[in-house]
């Protein structure tokens, strides 16, 4: 039985840099590469990090109902394909979702089991200086993105897991530990060590 995780955060708090880390330590298990409406930016590369799609190319696949979740962040549109989330479960592969509060709410309603991570800052002034280090974004958009951040941080109490990003290297620990301690569930193990079971039972 393969899970479902649900990793959000404010723009800023780091939430893809320990998604990747987090990735490259645990065994069998892969983010969901989403589709989006956004350019990509330096060094994202199509099919890796999103699929790069055009508005239009989005509304086909929304209106043919192929997304399990979709959402507008800013100006931009963001989803993530069924077919590829239910790909990759069905191959006993865990699954992270890097969405937001919005699409949490909506891959809940199909998948109640999927267990969502909210990710925050550790203080509102640490969140507008990672933003404007970016060097990506002119004043008036970082002043935006902190207004949706803190809009989006309310929303902290849907979620099963609160971590904190101060120092990487704990939030990702936080991260692996949660990880494996839904793989060490009692219908996970049974499972994994049915044969084992059988044999001592």
């Amino acid at each position: 039985m393969a899970n479902l995780f649900i990793v959000a955060a404010p723009s800023g708090c780091g939430k893809t840099s320990l998604v990747k880390a987090l990735i490259e330590k645990t065994e069998n298990l892969r983010v969901s590469v989403s589709h989006t409406t956004r350019d990509a930016r330096p060094g994202e590369e199509h099919g890796k990090n999103y699929f790069f799609v055009s508005k239009q190319e989005f509304d086909q696949i929304n209106q043919e109902n192929g997304f399990i979740e979709s959402a507008q962040v800013f100006d931009n549109y963001y989803g993530s394909a069924k077919q590829t989330v239910k790909d990759l479960l069905d191959t006993g592969t865990d699954v992270i979702l890097e969405i937001d509060w919005q699409g949490a709410r909506q891959v809940k309603e199909s998948f109640t089991n999927a267990i969502g991570i909210f990710i925050l800052p550790p203080s509102e002034s640490a969140l507008r200086e990672r933003l404007t280090d970016r060097g990506q974004d002119d004043q008036s958009i970082v002043d935006r993105r902190m207004r949706d951040a803190v809009s989006e941080m309310q929303h902290y109490n849907e979620f099963d897991y609160l971590v904190i990003n101060d120092d990487f290297e704990v939030a990702l620990e936080d991260l692996s530990k949660i990880i494996h301690t839904h793989r060490l569930q009692l219908s996970q193990q049974t499972i994994r060590y049915q044969s084992l079971l059988n044999s001592l039972i």
